[in-house]
């Protein structure tokens, strides 16, 4: 009997000694903190004893991941029992960036110096990486499609900045083994979700507080100039875009685009198509739709500004549109203007300028920072 009751305790002791084990597992796999993203839903963050993770969602997929980046910090001994994932040690200090939108964000964390490589700098109208490659502290990699690989490796790049596309690859970049960083926030459908991708970056640059600070001062901007249109009496209709071989690519309904031009007050001519991305059209279905719209507003590259006689001679059909005989045709002009660099992580410039245009007595002392009126048909003498 005293046998069988030893045993029976021994049994005891060994199941509450596992379950302690399996308690301190449970324990040590559990975030003791997780990252409100307040706007974004591309990204989510937890916060570990010795590491941080951030889970990129597959925007093509309801339920699935682009990436797990598994951050631990760079000056500390690896832990054990890393969850899977991308490990990255952080802060990282040699970057290579693809896109101008990224280059600019990472310049505006004040991260500036730790870009080695870009690819297609020609887009980037970025006056602190463009002295970083005349200085020879960073490097031009050529087409984002096929970067030079090995200027990359002899540069030390430890991680790769890059926006994903659905089925899309990497190509050799990613035979490399450097991390690659897919900035999705291309995929966001509200203004300010796309914004809040500064925070992302920051986690990777040890500029957390700094991605902070810009992005509560970016909302704080943003919904001022939203209250401004809110109540507005009318509403002017818009058109946006121009034509490219044989489509006519316009901003879906659910679209970033679309949701910012509502929120500048204005009546988006094609807010009815369905999706989030842009919708191919053909010029006659623009014309039918937009004849009448108040406004037409398109972003160009090209060394002077576009005119209304250029336009015309670009594609003779667009002066069909009131638009274009009223005189109601804004562009800007990207070879200059830092539109792409800016927008993305800051849509409050975009919206406090939309506003001033649709509704001039709004905001009366605004300076056009992105949108020129084309040169009349004929200037006043």
């Amino acid at each position: 009997m005293i046998r069988k009751y030893a045993c029976l305790l021994l049994s005891l002791c060994l199941m509450l000694c596992c379950h302690m084990r399996q308690s301190s597992s449970s324990e040590e796999s559990v975030a003791y903190a997780t990252d409100s993203v307040r706007y974004a839903e591309g990204f989510t963050v937890s916060r570990f004893a010795d590491y941080t993770l951030i889970e990129v969602k597959d925007p093509w997929s309801e339920h699935g991941y682009l990436q797990r980046y598994v951050l631990v910090d760079r000056n500390k001994d690896m832990p054990g029992n890393l969850p899977q994932g991308t490990l990255v040690r952080v802060p990282v200090k040699k970057i290579t960036v693809f896109t101008s939108v990224h280059c600019a964000a990472l310049d505006e964390l004040g991260a500036t110096d730790d870009i080695v490589g870009v690819c297609e700098s020609r887009y980037m109208n970025i006056p602190s990486v463009q002295s970083r490659i005349k200085d020879g502290l960073a490097f031009d990699l050529g087409e984002s499609t096929n970067p030079d690989i090995e200027k990359m490796i002899e540069l030390g790049t430890e991680v790769v900045l890059a926006s994903p596309f659905q089925n899309g690859s990497y190509g050799s970049v990613e035979k490399m083994g450097i991390p690659i960083l897919e900035c999705a926030d291309y995929m966001e459908i509200v203004p300010l979700g796309r914004a809040e991708w500064i925070r992302f970056l920051g986690f990777f640059v040890d500029k957390e507080t700094v991605a902070d600070s810009l992005f509560a001062e970016t909302e704080k901007r943003y919904l001022e100039a939203k209250a401004l249109a809110e109540n507005v009496d009318s509403r002017p209709t818009l058109l946006t875009g121009k034509k490219y071989g044989s489509s006519w690519y316009v901003p879906s309904g659910n679209s970033y685009m679309a949701r910012l031009y509502q929120d500048a007050g204005a009546e988006y001519i094609f807010n009815y198509l369905p999706g989030t991305g842009s919708a191919p059209l053909i010029f006659e279905s623009v014309l039918d739709k937009a004849i009448h719209a108040d406004f037409w507003i398109f972003n160009y590259n090209q060394p002077e500004d576009m005119t209304y006689p250029m336009l015309k001679a670009e594609y003779e059909p667009y002066s069909n549109f009131d638009a274009f005989r009223k005189e109601h045709i804004y562009g800007c002009n990207t070879n200059y203007a830092p539109y792409y660099e800016e927008v993305p992580m800051h849509p409050d410039y975009l919206l406090r300028e939309l506003v001033a245009l649709f509704h001039p007595e709004k905001l009366p002392d605004y300076q056009f920072r992105y949108f020129k009126a084309l040169t009349p048909n004929t200037p006043n003498p």
